[in-house]
């Protein structure tokens, strides 16, 4: 079965060259990875270009910078296209360590969604100040009382779904493009009925490169939480 990696990207050339790399020497099968870049200054669509050479890489090059959220429904769009089975949420900074997805990869045999959770027994951050966990932590507790969603960590990145999921909830009309397109997308997820499970993963800060949270994606956050609640 098919399994496709999809890591969007905005000037990530410090690390995603490693990151590739590391998920092919795992030599899991039927694997690729589908890299969704946002026209990024640095040249990091030209590394990964080098890179499809020697890898089962894909490129979707986008005009600019168009939010975290139309990266990957572009992404999965692509990769349903490109017959993927399982479809994986990834960044590229290294926070998500690739020796987690063959866990993932297995936890999803019996699943509709994996979850890479920091929030259960096992689970665990490293590398944040107490002003981000607490914003983190505060996030968390807002949309799963308001939303009544049940995993615990639902702002994580690092997912596995299986394909029938993204053919059925409708991605398209996701609306969200900042990190509350996490809670969007697994509120969905959880009111279509599908099985989630969650697995303890490690998330490690970026070691290189810059974090892209905004002060407009923690204000869309809210507006979104509040939207969902009371329209759907």
């Amino acid at each position: 079965m098919k399994t496709i990696l999809v890591i969007p990207t905005y000037n990530e050339k410090e690390n995603i060259e490693k990151l590739i790399t590391k998920i092919f020497a795992l030599n899991i099968s039927d694997l690729e990875i589908l890299v969704v870049d946002d026209n990024s200054p640095d040249g990091t669509a030209n590394i990964v270009e080098r890179l499809s050479n020697k890898y089962d890489i894909h490129l979707l090059k986008r005009e600019g910078k168009l939010g975290l959220g139309s990266a990957y429904i572009a992404g999965f769009k692509k990769a349903l296209g490109l017959g993927a089975d399982f479809i994986f949420e990834m960044d590229a900074d290294f926070s998500h360590d690739p020796d987690d997805v063959p866990r993932m990869i297995e936890a999803a045999q019996n699943a509709d969604l994996v979850i890479g959770s920091r929030k259960i027994k096992g689970g665990g951050v490293i590398g944040w100040g107490w002003t981000r966990k607490f914003m983190s932590n505060g996030a968390m507790w807002f949309s799963r009382i308001l939303l009544g969603l049940k995993p615990r960590d639902v702002t994580a990145g690092f997912r596995c779904f299986r394909k029938k999921v993204l053919e059925s909830i409708d991605i398209e009309k996701i609306k969200s493009n900042g990190y509350a397109f996490q809670e969007e997308l697994l509120y969905k997820t959880q009111k279509a009925g599908f099985k989630i499970t969650e697995i303890p993963v490690t998330f490690v800060d970026r070691q290189e490169g810059k974090s892209k949270l905004s002060k407009k994606d923690i204000i869309e956050f809210f507006i979104v939480m509040i939207k969902l609640r009371f329209t759907l």
